[in-house]
């Protein structure tokens, strides 16, 4: 039995050799992984060699930061290039004027959105996997636990799949490519900047009523932290360093052990995972409008036809 074939259908099949053996897509990964050896080259010279003068060890809390540097980087380059790779999957079908062609073979409306997805976003996880070479760096002078190293790829591959999610459901709802690109990229911006800039503003607001108005403080945590669990940079912050969830949400009281309501990453998690439903599910249902057409069907047949003596 041939479970290749089982598990990858025609459309998968097609925009796996289109995407994975172009010439493009052999320099994007070159380019990308030389992006970011040259982030992780230019951190060790600046702290080898330049900031711990005529001393040639690297402290291990400087091999931590250099890889808090590098998935910082790395999150903002996903956060470029998911977009681009997902945002036009369908729409350029349809300008291109195949997506009809598309629409008659026997694959359902579900199958072609996710093996769109699928493809586009397997090509960013190649993207993602030839820069493991670059984090052995940070092995080297330890500081880093593998267990770390797995939870920011899955993490990785989660902000992936949202923003692929939301570059195919407005693929399906605009025409035009350029349109839902510049629309995923600003719903990317909302995601990415304005939860961030949102946190740091209610949090000065929710300090300055805890602490300048001389009263005594009778809750535990403050619910700015919710914010800031919807933010990718904070959530990921939350996998490096479990009591930093504690710090966002301003845990104060209690004891030594108290805890936050809620990891910012797990709820980074939840919330973006009903996202993540609801765009595939918006996706598959305007890539195939077939409700609309049965309505008219049933209007025409409801229509009485008029008599050609009357």
């Amino acid at each position: 039995m041939n479970w290749s074939r089982k598990m990858i259908n025609p459309v998968m099949d097609k925009e796996f050799r289109l995407r994975m053996r172009s010439p493009r897509s052999m320099l994007s990964v070159l380019f990308y992984v030389l992006a970011l050896g040259a982030i992780a080259m230019g951190f060790i010279y600046i702290f080898l060699y330049l900031g711990q003068g005529n001393s040639q060890r690297f402290d291990p809390t400087r091999s931590q930061l250099m890889f808090y540097v590098l998935s910082f980087a790395q999150l903002v380059l996903i956060a470029f290039m998911a977009p681009a790779l997902t945002a036009g999957v369908i729409s350029s079908e349809r300008e291109k004027q195949t997506l009809s062609m598309l629409l008659t073979t026997q694959q359902s409306s579900a199958t072609i959105v996710i093996s769109k997805l699928v493809s586009s976003l397997s090509f960013m996880t190649l993207i993602i996997l030839s820069t493991l070479p670059i984090y052995s760096i940070v092995f080297l002078y330890g500081g880093i636990s593998p267990k770390q190293l797995v939870s920011v790829f899955l993490f990785y591959l989660f902000v992936m799949l949202l923003l692929g999610a939301l570059g195919v459901m407005f693929s399906t709802i605009f025409k035009k490519t350029i349109v839902a690109i510049i629309v995923t990229y600003g719903t990317g911006l909302v995601i990415f900047l304005v939860t961030g800039l949102m946190y740091l503003f209610f949090l000065g607001i929710e300090q300055q009523n805890m602490y300048g108005s001389g009263t005594t403080v009778t809750q535990t945590h403050s619910w700015v932290g919710y914010l800031l669990g919807l933010n990718p940079a904070g959530a990921m912050v939350s996998i490096f360093e479990p009591s930093f969830s504690k710090e966002a949400f301003l845990v104060q009281g209690g004891t030594l052990n108290s805890k936050p309501p809620i990891q910012l990453w797990l709820e980074f998690v939840l919330v973006y995972s009903v996202v993540i439903v609801i765009s595939l599910w918006i996706a598959i249902r305007r890539i195939r409008p077939v409700r609309r057409g049965k309505l008219f069907g049933k209007r025409k047949a409801s229509t009485p036809i008029p008599d050609a003596g009357a």
